[in-house]
């Protein structure tokens, strides 16, 4: 056996002892785990995690109202009306973004611990999150990124972040695509002994229901009421399933859910020829389906991350319109925001125009932006790396060939996607480990939990497979 298959092997173990949960416990069938037991088991409560999160100033941030933005979506559309759009302005945590929600928790937990340092595999704005909170901890952190092409070549973006995570204190290892990322991250956690501070552990996940819950609350006391519809951009779904358990939490059990990515079918994501074609390092559909039809993908045995047992509709927007729409919030409103948010916000301008005056609809996260989040940087990437920039019709482009930025704001469009496909998706996926073809009871009722699904339905779906009930 040879050094990587031996690493391989003792992946679970490694995970285990990293991030300190013992993910066997909560197996409770063929296919079944306790979902809720897991997310109890992180001991803090909605209030102690706000707690945290208030010492190291996370969170409280404030709900702005994009009244010109709103003008526009009502003057362009079909009924002249359109519901009035909000942002959670998360730019406003320290390392600006959400994610320091998430990474709050993690390294509160990792010092309660006595873990000397934390880890954590990302290229995105997580990893800034976690090297901010690492340094007010007083913990070493590590992050490992996967930035490059074989050529060496990074995106603006992605070596903006890193740069921001050096900046906060981190040692950030930056890696080529491929398979090495894991194999890198296994080697870091079992030689250093450090704190896995991932993004789909219960802890992170846990960090992220105080952004639903202060939505909720802050709705009611400006507005009496709760919003209609929530946005959340939809990656490896955490962002999604921790708003949306906060919402839960905090009772606005009718407002809808709304997962919004980027397009970019037709690219891989581990592909090195595909790498430096995509505009977008995350919110985008090549981790956003992906996860969503097989959750436990993820670097922990078990992800808290579960957004098909949240979502009510999930719809994908070009690139060209967020680079649009995040030209369009800082002309008409001032607020210059980078791109992750501005996917939601692209999408809630043509939802809204769906809704009435009187309604409510908010994008539930913004994000910093910096020199290589820029449009300018990214647009003048893809043109160096062979994409055509045009204006245009946004449903001429096509992902890896060119960005299409719409000629007006009516020219804004959304592509709802197949919810129920995705939830047959999971399903199929989830029988892979099956011995037999027999499941019982209990694993179709964590399967309606997973898939919104009746029991009827979940049933149908096994037998389609030709697995059936005992």
């Amino acid at each position: 056996m040879n050094k990587y298959e031996a690493l391989m092997e003792r992946k679970n173990e490694i995970m285990i002892k990293s991030v300190g949960i013992d993910f066997s416990k909560y197996e409770t069938g063929a296919l079944a785990f306790d979902y809720e037991a897991m997310m109890r088991d992180t001991g803090y409560s909605l209030s102690d995690i706000m707690k945290i999160q208030r010492e190291v100033g996370v969170g409280n941030t404030p709900l702005l109202e994009l009244k010109n933005i709103t003008a526009l979506a009502r003057k362009v559309s079909k009924t002249g009306k359109a519901a009035r759009i909000f942002i959670k302005d998360e730019s406003c945590n320290p390392s600006g973004s959400f994610k320091d929600r998430r990474a709050s928790v993690s390294v509160y937990d990792a010092k309660q611990r006595g873990y000397k340092g934390v880890a954590s595999a990302t290229s995105g704005n997580y990893g800034a999150a976690v090297a901010s909170q690492a340094a007010m901890q007083g913990l070493k952190c590590i992050i490992v990124q996967e930035c490059y092409d074989s050529k060496k070549v990074g995106q603006p973006e992605i070596l903006e972040k890193g740069r921001k995570c050096e900046g906060l204190g981190a040692e950030v290892l930056q890696l080529t695509v491929g398979p090495e990322l894991f194999y890198t991250y296994l080697n870091v956690l079992e030689e250093t002994g450090f704190y896995n501070a991932s993004l789909y552990s219960s802890y992170g996940i846990a960090g992220v229901e105080t952004l639903g819950y202060e939505i909720a609350t802050q709705c009611r006391e400006k507005f009496g009421k709760d919003p209609e519809v929530v946005i959340a951009t939809h990656a490896g779904g955490g962002n999604v399933t921790g708003t949306a358990r906060g919402l839960i939490k905090a009772g606005a059990t009718s407002t809808k859910l709304v997962g919004a990515s980027v397009n970019l079918e037709g690219l891989h994501m581990a592909s090195d020829k595909d790498f430096n074609r995509k505009s977008f390092t995350t919110g985008h559909t090549g981790f956003g389906i992906p996860f969503m039809v097989w959750p436990d993908r993820s670097d922990v045995p078990r992800s808290a991350a579960r957004p098909l047992r949240y979502l009510d509709r999930y719809v994908t927007v070009a690139q060209g319109q967020v680079f649009y729409m995040t030209e369009l919030l800082a002309q008409l409103e001032g607020l210059e925001r980078g791109p992750a948010g501005n996917t939601s916000l692209a999408a809630a301008f043509v939802i809204a125009q769906e809704m009435e005056d009187d309604e409510i609809i908010v994008i539930q996260e913004t994000e910093y932006t910096g020199a290589g989040k820029h449009i300018l940087p990214q647009l003048t990437f893809a043109k160096n790396n062979g994409i055509e920039i045009l204006k245009g019709d946004p449903k001429t482009e096509v992902p890896g060939k060119n960005i299409v930025l719409p000629e007006s704001p009516a020219m804004l469009q959304i592509d709802d996607k197949d919810l129920n496909g995705y939830r047959k998706s999971l399903i199929k996926n989830s029988i892979k480990k099956l011995d037999s073809n027999t499941v019982d009871i209990l694993d179709v009722d964590f399967l309606c939990e997973e898939t919104k699904l009746s029991k009827v339905e979940v049933i149908d779906i096994l037998s389609s497979h030709g697995i059936f009930v005992k």
